[in-house]
């Protein structure tokens, strides 16, 4: 059973076709990612798999259910975080969790035994009487993935897991997704960063103007569309054309932006080396990144 099956894929809002007709499949164990720009598709593809909004066409299968068919027996193995807070500020820190149980028949005093075992995963037992206002943003969102973790889920869902929030904040919450997956949960994210997906996904699909550009693992979307290596110039000094003139004879790929190019490469050391001779001083060269395949594929040039 794959916890995710979707064949032509669509979500239409009345003139605007938020998802376009994608395919994919989400393996047990593994966790996927979607990444794109704002207003890709990512978030309402996420809605669909948790059964927030009806698909408009195509196939879709969740834990072998169809979610506009059965919806409430699919709700009942999944853990779904959402972008947003929904905390209820009128409670405390375990009553948030013990009253979310409810939603899945859950004994309360198995629920007081979950929720303290899923406190102490997320490193907040010591706020167990808090009230939500009192919570840093950090805070909220670890309580937010106990939260989703309160009934065992069999596929946990993470929209933006750590957005907004600071470094130490991201890296605790990196390594609870970490740890629930060397426990074989299967997990599926969205994220705008870039270091977050590289770190937590064994496959992503790069997503725009509601379609799938492409699938597959970090390392190798890195190696297939940019290379080992980047060289960055400025042109401070220089202009693309001379530079583009200069770079001849490399086996490179350049993207050029008003004030930089971006030259992608196997091995840019020889690069390196014949640039700096021919006088370039702004340059840097660098591991490729997953950011550089997102931004090639997507564009450097902001979308409203």
């Amino acid at each position: 059973m794959l916890p995710v099956t979707a064949k032509n894929l669509t979500k239409k809002y009345k003139d605007t076709v938020a998802v376009n007709g994608i395919d994919f499949a989400v393996q047990e164990k593994e966790c996927f990612g979607f990444i794109g720009p704002n207003g890709a598709g990512k978030t309402t593809t996420m809605k669909m798999i948790y059964c927030f909004v009806p698909r408009t066409g195509g196939e879709l299968l969740v834990l072998d259910k169809d979610p506009s068919i059965h919806p409430e027996m699919v709700k009942a193995d999944l853990g779904v975080v959402p972008q947003d807070n929904n905390l209820d500020e009128d409670l405390n820190v375990f009553t948030n969790l013990t009253m979310y149980a409810n939603y899945f028949n859950i004994p309360h005093g198995i629920a007081r035994v979950k929720a303290k075992e899923l406190l102490a995963f997320v490193q907040l037992t010591e706020k167990e009487k808090v009230k939500i206002t009192e919570l840093s943003s950090g805070m909220k969102r670890r309580l937010m993935i106990a939260r989703g973790l309160i009934n065992d889920p069999k596929l946990l869902i993470l929209d933006e897991p750590t957005v907004g929030l600071d470094p130490q904040a991201r890296h605790l919450i990196w390594d609870r997704l970490r740890e629930l997956k060397s426990q074989n949960v299967s997990m599926i994210i969205t994220t705008h960063y870039m270091d977050e997906a590289t770190e937590l996904c064994d496959r992503v699909a790069v997503m725009d103007k509601g379609k799938i550009m492409v699938v597959g693992k970090p390392k190798d979307l890195i190696r297939e569309h940019i290379g080992e290596e980047v060289v960055e110039v400025m042109l401070l000094d220089t202009t693309a054309d001379k530079l583009k003139k200069d770079a001849a004879g490399f086996l490179v790929t350049l993207e050029e932006t008003s004030q930089k190019c971006y030259l992608y490469c196997q091995d840019c050391r020889p690069l390196l080396s014949h640039l700096t001779d021919k006088g370039y001083k702004h340059i840097l060269r660098r591991p490729a990144t997953l950011e550089d395949v997102f931004l090639k594929l997507t564009g450097r040039d902001l979308v409203d």
